[in-house]
């Protein structure tokens, strides 16, 4: 996962890094030219003066050496070599660094030492350049201190232009925050200037538009649904409770009609379950009614006991605990119609058993049974199980799971350890 940071703090770090950059450039650059140049001098300096000195020695062989102010030095033969320091003897032509302690002040100084040898002439000039390097230090002190300057200011400067750049992104949140509070969408380019906000801002007005007539769309669709679906089943339910009440009613005829009454009841539920969820996807979840797990859950295999068709299955409910739940009842149902109608449906004999009990629903069947790396994917649109017989579309795991996601249950389905078959688990939260 990527890391998140504000843009404005990404701007001002951005801008503070490039200032400070481009002031420690420029100081190392200047310190680097300046060395470069100072050494260049006083390496050409140094040689300059030894040449002279050597020159001077053989025009005037009775001479002290080299006079000058600025320098110190001596000129020698190859006999007199042993009056040079030690270090100094095995030097070859050259600007050389050296090291000495001062005869005046005993400090240890920084010395540029030129050699130059010649016609059996040996030229020594030393010059101090201890004051160069407290100057060259003096320099960088006074460079750092003016990158620090230069970041500092780069900083608050970035923290102004961050500001001032990220304003109307900052309004702009802050009215859809507003939106979201007021719970209407006003226009928002209409506040905002014709530049890149206000394209972000007319780019929202334009998918707020699109999405307000999809909303509009789903709602119709919703309430002509409730409205166009319920009232045929409506008009079903109370056919069929008037024909069982026919005092001639054969014992066959009414089982047959108790069998549409169940799946006019189901259909009923699927559809409720459906607009619920279609409506509680957007505002939350519908609660407020408290419903008997056991009550919902016998009325479910009644229904699914037709799938059965004689295969020699038998269904068993056992409860283990008493449970209630605050959801509707209609959701709890397509839920399990969904769990135990695929039990029954895979297992062609044996038995389903439903175990009732701390928090949860366990659906047990003795089927084929499915691979454990299966199982997850059962529950994805379009996706129906192998063999599986009958006309389905994949859909009623994925709604199952949807109403869980709603609800904060959690649904899963796994191989028996035992034998063979599967168990689906609803647990509650």
């Amino acid at each position: 996962m990527q890391s998140r940071r504000k843009l404005r703090f990404r701007l001002l770090l951005s801008f503070t890094l490039f200032g400070f950059g481009l002031s420690a450039l420029f100081a190392l650059a200047s310190i680097d030219i300046r060395t470069r140049v100072e050494d260049q001098l006083i390496d050409s300096s140094l040689m300059d003066e030894a040449q002279w000195a050597n020159q001077q020695a053989h025009e005037h062989p009775d001479g002290a050496g080299a006079p000058s102010r600025l320098l110190t030095g001596r000129t020698l033969s190859d006999r007199t070599l042993y009056k040079a320091p030690l270090a100094w003897q095995n030097l070859d032509n050259g600007v050389h660094d050296i090291y000495e302690q001062d005869d005046i002040d005993g400090r240890r100084h920084h010395y540029k030492l030129a050699v130059f040898r010649d016609g059996g002439a040996i030229s020594f000039i030393r010059f101090d350049v201890s004051r160069d390097d407290l100057g060259r230090r003096q320099l960088v002190t006074a460079v750092s201190g003016a990158v620090f300057v230069f970041t500092l200011l780069s900083l608050v400067i970035g923290l102004w232009l961050s500001r001032k750049v990220l304003k109307p992104l900052s309004q702009l949140a802050r009215r859809l925050r507003e939106f979201r509070k007021v719970g209407k969408a006003e226009p928002l380019a209409t506040g905002f200037a014709d530049d890149e906000v206000g394209e972000l801002a007319q780019a929202l007005d334009d998918y707020n538009e699109r999405m307000t007539a999809l909303v509009e769309r789903d709602r119709e669709f919703n309430s002509d649904v409730s409205h166009e679906l319920r009232t045929p089943l409506a008009v079903i339910a109370s056919t069929t409770e008037l024909l069982q009440g026919s005092p001639d009613l054969s014992e066959k005829l009414s089982e047959r009609l108790k069998r549409i009454e169940r799946a006019s009841r189901q259909a009923t539920e699927l559809i409720e379950a459906l607009l619920l969820l279609s409506r509680t996807e957007r505002r939350g979840p519908t609660r407020g009614e408290t419903t008997d797990v056991a009550r919902v859950t016998m009325d479910v295999i009644e229904s699914q006991r037709p799938q059965l068709r004689g295969k020699p299955v038998a269904i068993n409910l056992d409860v283990q605990e008493p449970l209630s739940i605050n959801v509707p009842p209609s959701v709890l149902a397509v839920a399990l119609t969904n769990l135990i109608g695929n039990a029954i449906k895979y297992t062609l004999e044996g038995e389903v058993r439903v175990v009732i009990g701390n928090q949860r629903i366990d659906v047990i069947d003795t089927g084929p049974g499915i691979k454990p790396e299966d199982a997850e994917r059962l529950f994805q649109r379009g996706v129906r199980g192998e063999g599986a017989g009958g006309s389905g579309a994949g859909l009623g795991l994925a709604i199952v799971r949807r109403l869980c996601n709603l609800y904060n249950w959690d649904v899963s389905i796994r191989p028996r350890g035992d034998a063979n078959g599967a168990v689906a688990s609803l647990v509650f939260a």
